[in-house]
């Protein structure tokens, strides 16, 4: 409980002024917090296409040096784009390219749904753990997550 800081009677930590002498109390400021929160450090991981940036972000802080479900976060953000790459640059292409050497001049041959089918499921991926983050849950998806508590534990 706060006191006045004239006449030294206790006041509320509301009151503006003192109620004895109606001296105007100081004004205490909110208390200021060191940028943004685990959890929302957490949910910018998994930023379809472009959350690996946050993700090296928070790997770089020293903020979130010691915050190993923060990091955990991170990592499997990584390796979700790593997938994305891999499915766009390789798998689609690559099963695209089955389907022309086949020629077909079907478009939308088993080739190119497989790619689709893929970036899909990576993108369901990411929203699954958009929402897990924002849960506070630390979801650990099959293979990725696996991975993920690796690199956490090497790191310690």
């Amino acid at each position: 409980m706060p006191f006045c800081c004239q006449c030294g009677r206790r006041t509320a930590e509301t009151d503006v002024y003192c109620a004895a002498c109606g001296a105007r109390q100081p004004v205490q400021a909110p208390p200021q917090k060191d940028g943004i929160s685990p959890r929302t450090a957490s949910i910018l991981c998994y930023i379809p296409v472009v959350g690996w940036i946050p993700a090296i972000i928070v790997l770089a802080s020293r903020r979130f040096r010691q915050e190993a479900a923060v990091r955990f976060h991170a990592f499997q953000g990584i390796y979700l784009f790593v997938i994305w790459l891999l499915v766009d640059w390789v798998i689609a292409p690559a099963t695209a390219l089955s389907h022309l050497a086949a020629r077909t001049h079907i478009w939308f041959g088993p080739g190119f749904f497989l790619g689709g089918v893929l970036k899909l499921l990576v993108l369901g991926c990411w929203i699954f753990m958009l929402l897990k983050a924002s849960e506070g849950v630390r979801y650990k998806l099959p293979l990725v997550g696996e991975l993920a508590e690796r690199s956490v534990a090497e790191q310690k």
